[in-house]
């Protein structure tokens, strides 16, 4: 499929290793709501028990899996976007609408979602975002309302806040700007961000969205009857 000529570009930032900045937290009695929480969304997976069919263009009501979950993002509040690709990244590009989001490559996705969100994190830095809320593009059984409870957790430049079903974590995971240097520095591999919550464990609050989600991840051929 060849790009809409009439859509406007999204903007390409290549991944960036240097120091991450926090954004200046807000007035003490400043109205949080009002303070921008950026949505990262990492979608650069090759799918590899998927026989190599990258997640973000799953079909999915017609359309690539990850124009799914911009939307989603979009629709709980959360501003800007950056889409963190790189699995099969310019057919991504080609086929699917990202208008008005930062695309971020991240040439190194085969290491693991750690590398992912290492890349997007570094993409926020001057931003002005207050935190991050990190969504996955393969879990379309987490929508807007679900998103939407954990981002207006947001209390300060030191929010830990993540999602949870039947009081066990899951995503999306609100990380206030002052961890992110944090974040980036512990995430390896597939572990992602789980040795800063685990550090970080008494901080974090938990947001129950079991009654408007479904936390399942399509990794699986079984799994892709789902996205029917």
């Amino acid at each position: 499929m060849s790009a809409n000529p009439s859509r406007p570009p999204a903007a390409a930032v290549p991944p960036d290793r240097s120091a991450l900045r926090a954004a200046p937290a807000p007035a003490r009695d400043a109205d949080t709501s009002a303070v921008p929480v950026a949505g990262l969304l990492l979608a650069a997976g090759g799918g590899r028990r998927l026989g190599g069919r990258p997640k973000a263009l799953l079909p999915y009501r017609g359309r690539p899996l990850v124009e799914n979950a911009v939307r989603v993002l979009r629709e709980a509040g959360c501003g800007p976007v950056h889409v963190v690709l790189g699995a099969s990244a310019a057919e991504v590009r080609e086929r699917a609408d990202l208008s008005g989001c930062v695309v971020v490559d991240n040439p190194d996705w085969a290491e693991g979602m750690g590398s992912s969100l290492r890349a997007g994190l570094a993409s926020l830095a001057g931003a002005g975002a207050g935190a991050a809320l990190v969504s996955l593009v393969d879990q379309p059984g987490i929508g807007a309302e679900a998103v939407a409870r954990v981002r207006q957790a947001y209390r300060s430049p030191a929010s830990l806040v993540a999602a949870a079903y039947g009081g066990r974590r899951g995503h999306p995971v609100l990380f206030g700007a002052d961890r992110w240097a944090d974040v980036a520095a512990t995430a390896e591999g597939d572990r992602g961000a789980r040795v800063h919550l685990a550090r970080h464990a008494a901080e974090l609050v938990l947001v129950e969205c079991g009654d408007v989600a479904e936390a399942y991840d399509i990794d699986t051929p079984a799994d892709l009857a789902r996205l029917a």
